[in-house]
């Protein structure tokens, strides 16, 4: 990394960090050395490096993570904690990008045995069962199934295309407090990968969550369809 005499200082910094992106010197995932490394590789003070790294995240090329570092965000890559619940709307947003629908279903069904326990659910209960593409920046990245029990808000409330969450608070008060999260790996799905312009090499990262309001009740089960080459998590482990 060398740094030619022009420009500001900082914005000197953030061209030799987008050209060395750019020459796949610094591929995308990449962990950055920390900051004091790397402003003396770069022959600049702490402060000029932190003012080109604020500007390099505003623009959506490296992702800062608190208390585990800095990474190549590459092109068109979302990352996020999982720590902190929020639903895929807020997630997108949160990333620079235009969040959107491509493919919405919703339908009244009978729940089968397995989601009939998972959501607690008496004989005789039905679900709201909504399948959704969501795009950002009009890319189809996520493919969402939902189950909510109709139990929970009056037949005639149109959910939107947007936050469940949201649609719950407005339907019947309910507030999403916690969720418990299952992440897996899947192959080539025949009906979910063709439908996010997926790869056939591609695999698919798989986010089941279990939602549950201030009153512990479970009020929402997902499953979330993530395309590998967009979306990474990660998630911050501390010793007790």
């Amino acid at each position: 990394m060398d740094i030619v005499d022009s420009k500001s200082l900082y914005q000197k910094v953030v061209d030799t960090i987008k050209d060395d992106i750019k020459n796949n010197k610094l591929p995308p995932k990449l962990k950055l050395p920390s900051e004091p490394e790397l402003a003396k590789r770069l022959g600049v003070s702490r402060a000029t490096l932190r003012e080109a790294l604020i500007m390099l995240e505003s623009e959506n090329i490296i992702k800062r993570v608190h208390g585990i570092g800095t990474f190549v965000k590459g092109h068109a890559l979302i990352e996020s904690g999982i720590e902190e619940l929020t639903s895929i709307t807020e997630l997108i947003i949160q990333n620079g990008q235009t969040p959107g629908t491509s493919f919405y279903m919703q339908e009244v069904a009978e729940p089968d045995e397995e989601t009939k326990a998972r959501l607690n659910m008496d004989d005789g209960e039905k679900i709201r069962y909504i399948k959704r593409i969501r795009t950002a920046n009009d890319d189809p990245v996520i493919y969402c199934i939902d189950r909510i029990p109709t139990k929970y808000f009056k037949d005639e409330y149109e959910f939107s295309e947007g936050s469940l969450f949201i649609d719950l608070e407005n339907a019947s008060n309910i507030e999403v407090e916690y969720a418990v999260s299952h992440i897996e790996a899947c192959g080539y799905h025949p009906e979910i990968s063709p439908a996010l312009n997926s790869k056939e090499n591609l695999s698919l990262l798989v986010l089941k969550q279990m939602h549950y309001d201030t009153l512990n009740r479970p009020v929402l089960y997902s499953e979330n369809y993530f395309r590998s080459d967009v979306f990474s998590f990660t998630v911050l482990r501390t010793k007790k």
